[in-house]
């Protein structure tokens, strides 16, 4: 008769965290003063991704400011999209510039600026900003 190990009983489960991150998406909606121009400050300080040379893990806050066209970012939807980064392998220019550019794409801003301030490793500190301004 053959005996099972633990490891072979063992069921994996996906939290339902771990399944909402996965599903983050960025969500808008509609900009409640369409025409005024106003500033949104995000911050998230718990950023964290891993460093595709060494696999370490990498910490910043990711500092969003935008000034809305007709479209407002959810904050939780950003939320998860941010917390899908986690177990990406991706460089600080890279990640920086992949938020950006998915912002454009949800948010249409009329300008945006995302700032990624990188926590110290190795005696080495990074911060990335990246700029964008809508034509017309």
């Amino acid at each position: 008769m053959m005996q099972n190990s633990s490891e072979d009983t063992k069921i994996t489960t996906v939290k339902y965290g771990e399944r909402a991150i996965a599903e983050g998406e960025l969500i808008t909606f509609p900009n409640p003063k369409i025409g005024r121009r106003y500033k949104v400050d995000i911050t998230l300080p718990e950023f964290t991704c891993k460093c595709p040379f060494s696999g370490y893990p990498d910490f910043a806050t990711i500092y969003i400011t935008y000034c809305p066209n007709e479209k407002v970012v959810e904050l939780k939807g950003l939320k998860l999209y941010i917390n899908s980064y986690r177990d990406r392998y991706i460089s600080h220019e890279e990640v920086t510039n992949q938020i950006l550019d998915d912002f454009i794409a949800a948010c249409d801003p009329l300008e945006v600026t995302i700032k990624a301030d990188f926590n110290p490793r190795g005696n080495v500190h990074t911060a990335i900003e990246v700029t964008h301004v809508k034509k017309g």
